[in-house]
């Protein structure tokens, strides 16, 4: 890790060695302008003869204070090391260079040579910027406006923020007299707009041929030796396919390895020691992503969510709900709406109560949302206590302490202990009213069993398993439970609109 850092900077230090040589010996004898902050401190030094590495440290000065807020020290720590590095070497590169009368930077290629400068000094700063990118730095200026406008709006690619910046730049030689009449400004634009796209073509190009990945497929009897040897000395991943020849008739494995381009040599090297009469396909792929290669650079839309509330305070349920709907959907509860009325639960059946929810938040809060009534069903008990299961010890609130006391007194002397947990979810959808129903069946035992879960989780044991929902655990139970299978027709059929 720590080399890896050390290489970073050292190759990074590299390119702005190569990209201090191209400004001040190419470009800056010729005048010629070029975008980016180093581009605009040298419209400022041809116009006013203010040293374009002062101004060049000054303007990154105020992006680096602006940006440590937005981006952080971590992700600017390079991008420092690279302003300070190129600030320097700007400045020994000036003192060193002999000067023209002018001041400048003498002309190394001779008078009225700008144009053939201009591509010899493209190409270096964009072999030296690809250089610099490539191992995870930055030069600033424009690179920070551009992540930080980037951080903000993901939607503005950091492309389209350097080239509209790099046109603001260089465009603004338009606005100095210094630079002579309106045709010689246009002039000077023009140079700078050639600078920008051999440059950036100089940059994709050595960036993409670093980058550039090949495959492989190999026909050979020795498939088995040249699969261990590719996976185990170059790590690489192989695919083995199987082959038929049309003329021979023959059964063959076929080898199918993606590389990387600089790797080819090595990989046509170890195929010819173990088989030299294995035929070997090499070909170029546009594209190679995922471990190990480029990272798929798209962003995915994401989905706008519903937003959808669920008529209840009760945070156990809101947090199980939630857990079961997954982020595909918004759920917010009375509280998050403003609602504070504690809504009757006057129904005779879960249906019914659960339908009386949602009709109030629709009615009175033109939101769509959903509503659930849950009762526990005891066979020996007659459904009891049902629709009254929140409140079957009476009082005030939900008690389930006093609930479950009261049903295990009532079960004292019944063999029979079957129970079943129903849930009613009453949903209204634009007007439209949808319900769903989910069962568990089960038994009450004797005792209370388990730490989490509420209401009768502890006393109630679903079919097929020896353990309550209080020891099952949120997770189990919310795969099986009652709530769990209403909740997922309820997503389901959400999933449709």
């Amino acid at each position: 890790m720590i080399l890896n850092e050390v290489k970073d900077y050292l190759f990074i230090a590299l390119g702005l060695f190569i990209y201090t040589i191209a400004f001040t010996v190419f470009l800056m004898p010729y005048q010629i302008v070029a975008g980016g902050v180093t581009g605009l401190s040298a419209i400022i030094y041809y116009a006013t003869g203010f040293h374009l590495e002062n101004t060049y440290i000054i303007i990154n000065g105020v992006l680096l204070i602006v940006a440590l807020k937005i981006l952080g020290v971590k992700f600017l720590m390079k991008t420092i090391f690279a302003i300070f590095t190129l600030y320097m070497m700007l400045m020994i590169a000036q003192d060193l260079i002999p000067k023209q009368e002018n001041g400048l930077p003498f002309k190394l290629m001779g008078e009225g040579q700008d144009f053939m400068s201009m591509i010899i000094g493209c190409v270096l700063t964009g072999i030296a910027l690809a250089t610099v990118f490539t191992n995870n730095g930055s030069t600033g200026g424009t690179d920070v406006i551009a992540a930080s406008v980037n951080k903000y709006h993901p939607n503005v690619s950091l492309g389209n923020v350097l080239i509209a910046a790099d046109f603001c730049i260089i465009g603004s030689c338009m606005f100095f007299p210094q630079f002579g009449t309106y045709l010689e400004r246009a002039h000077k634009v023009m140079f700078g707009f050639c600078v920008m796209a051999m440059e950036n073509y100089t940059l994709d190009y050595v960036m993409n041929a670093r980058r550039q990945s090949v495959q492989f497929m190999i026909f050979t009897k020795k498939w088995q030796e040249i699969a261990n040897a590719i996976g185990t000395e170059m790590n690489h991943g192989v695919t083995i396919l199987d082959g038929h020849g049309w003329y021979t008739g023959q059964q063959m494995k076929v080898l199918c390895i993606l590389a990387k381009k600089n790797e080819s040599v090595n990989m046509f090297r170890l195929i010819k020691m173990i088989d030299p009469q294995a035929f070997v396909s090499q070909s170029s792929v546009i594209g190679v992503y995922g471990e190990g290669f480029d990272e798929m650079k798209v962003k995915i839309k994401e989905k706008k969510k519903m937003k959808i509330v669920f008529a209840t305070n009760n945070q156990h349920k809101l947090s199980e709900i939630r857990n079961i709907l997954g982020n595909r959907f918004e759920v917010v509860s009375l509280e998050d709406i403003g609602c504070h009325k504690d809504i009757p639960e006057n129904g005779q059946t879960l249906n019914e109560n659960a339908l009386i929810k949602a009709k109030y938040v629709y009615d009175t809060y033109h939101l769509n949302c959903f509503s659930d009534d849950t009762g526990l069903e005891v066979e020996a008990l007659g459904g009891a206590p049902g629709v009254y299961s929140a409140r079957y010890a009476g009082g005030v609130g939900h008690d389930s302490d006093a609930n479950m006391k009261k049903l295990l007194h009532e079960l004292e002397n019944k063999d029979n202990r079957k129970a079943r947990f129903r849930t009613v979810i009453a949903l209204i959808i634009d007007g439209k009213v949808k319900t769903f129903e989910g069962i568990v069946n089960g038994e009450i035992i004797k005792e209370r069993r388990g730490g989490e879960g509420f209401g009768y989780d502890p006393i109630f044991q679903p079919e097929g398993y020896d353990k309550t929902f209080a020891e099952l655990g949120v997770d189990v139970k919310n795969q099986i439970s009652h709530r769990a299978r209403a909740s997922q027709k309820l997503a389901d059929y959400l999933k449709t609109l």
